[in-house]
């Protein structure tokens, strides 16, 4: 039976105040409050650039045993240097710095840019041989010309998971190629104004995963699966509705009510 850990694409946004977190809830309490609704979190900030150590110390103190974070590879690795020789050491020193997580890292994720396509499959298949043994690694494609089994022959040579996403036009699937599954739900950037309340019934699109990942999980030892808000306008409660309906348990945030005054 594979281990379940589903959160949020990130969890500073201003938009959650009074709805998921507490009215007036400093940013700093952000994380503490956040690792108590869900177990893991997908951390976005880290494509901009590498967080400060001490940051990543702050991050792994804050949460409790059992808690994941995954990070995503900074953009400069994947979409500057495009996976070419300079950016395997600068990935050492990303992943160095994000080791501090210790137990309480998940998975690497290595986003490739849309314009990177199958015909770059051998600089794929030399930063993947690159990249140090004892971690967990994914890759998304963004180009439809990965989607073939000589990519997932490649990934199950490194033993990288092949990331499945529920965005744009890009095919729903899910291939197992190394022993955990690694999901995103995302959706079309800034179609929302605002991301305090779900706006968009996904209902329909979550009954599909939560059938196609049954088929998959016994194979699985964990399965990470994020969701962003620009999936449906309020990824906690379109995390929660997904853990509902794999069977797992919903924490509501329990979220004070201010008092009338008459």
């Amino acid at each position: 039976m594979a281990n379940w850990y589903l959160g949020t694409v990130g969890f500073s946004y201003k938009d959650w105040d009074g709805v998921f977190y507490p009215t007036g809830t400093q940013p700093r309490s952000y994380l503490a409050h956040y690792s108590k609704i869900f177990n893991a979190v997908e951390i976005d900030s880290t494509f901009y650039g590498t967080p400060p150590e001490d940051r990543v110390r702050q991050w792994a103190a804050t949460v409790s045993m059992g808690f994941k974070f995954c990070v995503k590879t900074p953009r400069q690795i994947t979409h500057d240097l495009g996976l070419t020789a300079p950016a395997i050491e600068a990935m050492a020193n990303f992943l160095e710095t994000i080791s501090l997580f210790g137990d309480k890292l998940g998975a690497v994720l290595i986003q490739l840019p849309p314009n990177f396509t199958l015909a770059q499959i051998d600089v794929v298949d030399a930063f993947l041989a690159k990249l140090p043994s004892g971690l967990k690694y994914a890759i998304e494609f963004r180009h439809e010309s990965w989607y073939s089994d000589e990519t997932a022959r490649l990934l199950e040579t490194h033993e990288v998971c092949w990331t499945s996403t529920d965005y744009l036009d890009l095919p729903k699937q899910i291939k197992l190629t190394t022993n955990f599954l690694y999901i995103r739900w995302l959706g079309r950037h800034g179609q929302f104004a605002q991301k305090n309340r779900e706006q968009l019934d996904v209902t329909p699109q979550l009954q599909w995963w939560q059938e196609y990942i049954q088929s998959q999980q016994n194979q699985a030892q964990a399965i990470y699966g994020f969701f962003n808000n620009d999936y449906s306008g309020h990824s906690p409660a379109t995390c929660n509705r997904f853990k509902t309906m794999v069977g797992l348990p919903a924490i509501t945030p329990q979220i004070p009510r201010q008092g009338r005054l008459f």
